[in-house]
């Protein structure tokens, strides 16, 4: 009874714990790129986070085959690497809790992925949750600052095309990935993009300039190297730790509680939210149990 007693209260901390790192990580984003350029942004993300788990990936390469390091390199780029430009120039016009209320969409494209390219089967309900996120993110893109629904905001398909990136990593790595942990792919993968990373930061960036030049860089280099090390990494081991000692139900109650999180901070740094903001995001977070509710 003691030792349940204790796994309930684990599983509990590390859900608080995601939901705090990875609702923060839009405002960390915003923080960024007050210095940096989007390019910039999304490079040193993926080259933080690759040095940060540098150590662990090395340990892992022993028994991995040419096979192995190819389908880490997809699945590198797919759950990483263009997410994380995807967002960058994506909150250069789109407010951080917007985007954080936008990346709950995951799991919704993760199903109908699954469907489409993976022969996954899916509930009729599934379908209602499916439409009702489609209409939530829906109103996102197009509520104004009047908070009618007027218009365009074409920043808010970036966000949506990296959770479609998001949800067709996710199944890539539970079909093709099958022989390998969690802390295996994310920590190779993240070795193989890295230099990647490093490599076009350094030399295809104003990146040393900015750092010498720029008011306020160091702060910024610090937001974006806690989003590297704690929104790309960390976040990751903790992740694959619940998964372990709680349920899948349970573990995908993340998704709901990251929106709240961003919506918090966006709101501390004076962010706006529309009335079609707040119902885009009851429909968004409806539709994402709707679609993933067992029965």
């Amino acid at each position: 009874m003691q030792q349940h007693s204790d796994t309930r209260v684990q599983s509990l901390t590390l859900l608080i714990i995601l939901s705090l790192i990875w609702g923060t990580s839009f405002i960390l984003m915003k923080k960024g790129l007050v210095v940096f350029s989007p390019p910039e942004l999304g490079a040193l993300r993926v080259a933080t986070a690759a040095l940060f788990l540098a150590p662990i990936a090395l340990t892992k390469l022993r028994g991995l085959g040419m096979n192995h390091l190819g389908k880490l390199l997809t699945s590198g780029l797919l759950g990483i690497f263009f997410p994380a430009f995807l967002f960058a120039f994506a909150q250069t016009r789109l407010s951080s809790s917007v985007a954080g209320i936008l990346n709950t969409l995951t799991p919704i494209f993760t199903l109908v992925i699954g469907v489409i390219a993976f022969g996954q089967l899916f509930r009729r309900q599934a379908i209602v949750g499916i439409a009702a996120g489609l209409a939530g993110s829906f109103l996102l893109v197009t509520a104004n600052t009047n908070g009618s629904v007027s218009g365009v905001n074409a920043y808010a398909f970036l966000v949506i095309l990296a959770c479609v990136f998001y949800a067709t990593n996710l199944n890539f790595i539970k079909y093709r990935i099958t022989d390998l942990d969690a802390i295996t792919i994310t920590s190779v993968s993240l070795l193989l993009i890295g230099p990647v990373a490093i490599l076009y930061l350094v030399g295809f960036t104003p990146f040393i300039p900015t750092m010498q030049n720029a008011p306020g860089a160091w702060e910024a280099f610090g937001y974006v190297a806690l989003l590297g090390f704690m929104g790309t990494s960390l976040a990751t081991v903790l992740f694959n730790k619940l998964v372990k000692i709680s349920t899948p139900l349970y573990t995908s109650s993340v998704t709901y509680l990251i929106p709240v999180v961003a919506v918090f901070w966006g709101v501390v740094d004076g962010e706006r939210l529309l009335p079609g903001h707040l119902i885009g995001m009851v429909a968004i977070v409806s539709g994402v149990y709707l679609a993933n509710r067992k029965p």
